[in-house]
């Protein structure tokens, strides 16, 4: 069994497996379709052999299916800045919740003291 047998595989399984996440609900869509697009670029460039090869020998590569794994590590690279970007957003929305809770707060104790 070739690396390249193994990665078209493990791509394959890998798409199967975020499907049925996003079918358990367990994967929100808009997190899957990262996973989904790179699952398929990966299983596509699994598939072709020739342009690992080419890609690999453009670059200096001395081993062509290192590039799967460098394809890999770049979209986790781009994935976790993504995730950070939502993260932060997130804790932004959540430090004006509290802000806005805060202040409703003050101001109904504020109003039950003048009555």
């Amino acid at each position: 069994m070739t690396i390249y047998f193994l990665s078209v595989i493990l791509s394959f399984l890998f798409l199967v497996i975020v499907f049925e996440l996003v079918r358990l609900q367990k994967l929100k869509e808009q997190y899957s379709l990262l996973w989904i697009l790179f699952g398929v670029i990966l299983f596509i460039i699994s598939l072709n052999v020739k342009f690992i090869e080419a890609l690999a020998s453009w670059l200096g590569v001395k081993y062509a299916p290192a590039m799967l794994f460098l394809f890999g590590l770049l979209f986790c690279f781009a994935f976790i800045l993504h995730l950070t970007m939502v993260v932060t957003k997130l804790s932004n929305q959540v430090l004006r919740l509290t802000q806005e809770l805060t202040i409703r707060k003050e101001k109904e104790s504020r109003h039950g003291q003048n009555d």
